[in-house]
């Protein structure tokens, strides 16, 4: 869609850069059927050269613009639509999002032993700590 769009726009400045180009070839004519000297005609010549450059130069502005408003156009879509991932959403987690912890909880399920020896023989906490989940209850994924 922006690129037919700056293709019309630039269609649109080329038309009008060719307009100006004539319009400045016949006030030439027009002037030099007025002057009276050799250097009158040439410095008519030289004011129609000069509103040539103009129309150019503004046919050459116009399209870097378009070009700018294409550009400016794509970048604004990809920013818009583009959303941030939620901290903690589906595993991720950015740097320095984390609560940092003061005290490294240790697990205190399954309660009894059993299972893996580790598993049981946990260092009671000292302090504030987090509570086991779920209380008195197994981790999860346990099924029995």
């Amino acid at each position: 869609m922006h690129s037919a769009k700056k293709k019309v726009s630039d269609m649109a400045s080329a038309a009008k850069e060719h307009v100006d180009i004539h319009k400045a070839k016949a006030e030439e004519k027009i002037e030099k059927a007025a002057v009276r000297t050799k250097e009158e005609e040439e410095i008519v010549h030289e004011r129609r050269k000069v509103k040539e450059a103009e129309a150019k130069m503004k046919l050459h502005e116009a399209k870097a613009e378009h070009a700018a408003e294409k550009l400016h156009a794509k970048q604004t879509h990809h920013l818009c639509c583009h959303q941030e991932p939620v901290v903690g959403g589906h595993g991720h987690q950015h740097v320095g999002t984390a609560v940092p912890m003061t005290e490294t909880p240790v697990p205190t399920y399954p309660l009894g032993g059993g299972g893996h020896p580790s598993f049981g023989t946990a260092i009671p906490p000292t302090g504030n700590t987090v509570p086991t989940y779920p209380p008195g209850g197994h981790p999860p994924g346990y099924h029995k």
